[in-house]
Formats: C-alpha cells, structure tokens, sequence
C-alpha cells in the first residue's frame, strides 16, 4: 500500500520520480481499511526537505500510511513559507485530540541551549506527556530524542569540543530486537551534533536499552519496551546531500566545521557525496511501522490505555 500525504504537498512529485507510490487523498477513502495514522512534528528550519526524507522512508512499507504534519503552534518558522505551513500543518493544539498509532519528533538546531531556555520547551513537555496517551509508538531523532529521553528519564546531554560530523560506523548490539530485523552486524549512519548523552546515563532498570551504538560517536538507538519509544540521536533520515549542505553553509559563514568524516570521496568537498545508509533507514522505519501495523489497536481509541 502507498503513503496518503495531500495532493498539492511539495514532496509528492519528488516522491512519485523516486519510484515511491503515493496515493491521491480521493483513492484513499475508497479502500476498506484502516491506514496507520503517523503524525510528524516537524522541528528543522527546513521543513519542506524534512517533509521528504520523512516521507521517503514512510511511503516505501506495503502498507497503507496517512502522514500528518505538525508544528509548534506558538513558534514562528523562519526558514519555511508561512502559506506552506497554512496549508499542509496543523499545530499541536489542533490534533492534540486525536490519537495515532505513530509519532515521529525531529531534531532542531538548538542543541547548545539547556532544554529550559528552549522558547517552546513548555510546550514540548506537554506534547511529550500527550504522547504517553494518545500515541502507540513515537521515534524521537537527534534533538528530539534528547529532549524526549531527558524529560522522560532526566539523561543529560553534554556539549562536545568538536561537532559530531560525518558518517560513522555503528553496531547492532541486539539483532533480535524487531527493529534490527535485517541490519549487518556493523552499518554507517550520518551524525551531526554538537552535543551527546552518553552510554552510562542510560539505565536499564528504567527500561532502556541500548541498540545501536558508535566506538566513536557513542549511543546512536535507544529502545524503551514499555512506552514504545524510540530514542534514535543521529540522522539515518539525512539524504545524500545533506551533510554536504550543512558543511558549505557553514564554511559560507565563517563557523568552525572539519571536512564531514567518511562522506566526501577522497575528503574532497568539491566531489560528490556517497549514501552508504540508505538501505539501512529503509530497514528502520519499515521494521519500526512493521511494528506499529503489528501491535497497535485497530480501535484508536484503545490506544494508550493502560500507560502511565
């Protein structure tokens, strides 16, 4: 089955040229079953492009996925049309009486502020709690998962000396978990952080494990059975380019960055960057709504029940 996103939503035509099969919100209601609801709150500046590589790996499961976008309804976005926020979000106050069976929280680039200094960290707490109730299973990703599992936990993040940047090798370290059906025993996936939690603050008398992990760039996946949630720190959502981008924009304005590692060919910045993660996030997200498909209520009202 194909993903539902709205007709006129920017991802779709790049979507339908990568082959992915998007369907027309008209056909959607014709077919007799009950597609998965995922909400996304969308956090980046650029949301159009988080729109897509969220939408990219969503739409390539077999089964049927409606993707509703979110955002912080009293943060204003500078780097995103207002009439495209108008037309394809609502704000989290607007769906915060529906339920779903999948909530996917994104990064932001406001790593280096401490969580209380964040302007919508207020709200960001209240979304948290909601999705104890009203989500069968969240992925939080990058700064989104810190804050999750932070709020959640009370696990710090600590600054880094040098950005966390490039491509880095990972290790499955429990291949039986759902979530790793498939993976290589080692993989690589993009990081770009300024800031880390680390291996010894995650307690698995609180019903956290660890899945994924870096020799060098440290926790990367965390599970938490009880609740459902995924705590994932690096960007296995990135496509191709985006390290490039991030890397000369930051070159453009004169901020300390080193050549991403493992991404540029011969560490040339001018050469064309390789994905050597793409099979990897697919694996991800399809094991992840594999899941959902497989454990959620099929009455949404029932979901959260029991959870406190």
């Amino acid at each position: 089955m194909p993903i539902k996103i709205p007709d006129q939503l920017p991802a779709r035509k790049v979507l339908e040229a990568e082959g992915v099969t998007v369907m027309a919100e008209t056909a959607a209601i014709r077919q007799d079953i009950r597609p998965l609801q995922i909400g996304l709150l969308n956090l980046m500046p650029n949301k159009i492009r988080t729109e897509l590589q969220i939408a990219r790996l969503v739409g390539a499961t077999p089964l049927q996925v409606e993707l509703s976008l979110v955002r912080i309804g009293k943060h204003k976005a500078k780097n995103t049309p207002e009439d495209h926020l108008l037309a394809f979000y609502e704000t989290w106050e607007e769906v915060a009486d529906r339920k779903f069976d999948g909530f996917i929280i994104t990064g932001a680039p406001i790593e280096l502020l401490e969580f209380e200094e964040v302007a919508y960290w207020d709200e960001m707490t209240r979304i948290l709690d909601w999705t104890v109730t009203n989500v069968h299973s969240s992925m939080n990703v990058c700064w989104g998962a810190m804050a999750a599992i932070h709020h959640f936990h009370g696990v710090p993040k600590y600054s880094l000396d040098q950005k966390a940047f490039g491509v880095y090798r990972h290790h499955n370290l429990n291949p039986a978990s759902p979530y790793l059906n498939g993976f290589s025993d080692d993989f690589q996936i993009p990081v770009s952080r300024w800031t880390e939690v680390r291996d010894e603050d995650i307690d698995p008398s609180a019903g956290l494990e660890v899945l994924m992990k870096s020799d060098e760039t440290g926790v990367c996946l965390v599970h938490e059975p009880h609740c459902n949630r995924l705590y994932i720190f690096n960007h296995i959502e990135y496509d191709s380019v985006s390290l490039a981008e991030e890397y000369h924009r930051d070159v453009s304005q004169g901020k300390p960055i080193h050549i991403p590692h493992n991404y540029f060919p011969h560490d040339n910045p001018e050469a064309e960057p390789l994905n050597r993660w793409r099979s990897h996030a697919h694996l991800l997200f399809g094991n992840w709504i594999n899941t959902l498909y497989q454990s959620t209520p099929y009455d949404m009202e029932m979901i959260g029940e029991g959870r406190t």
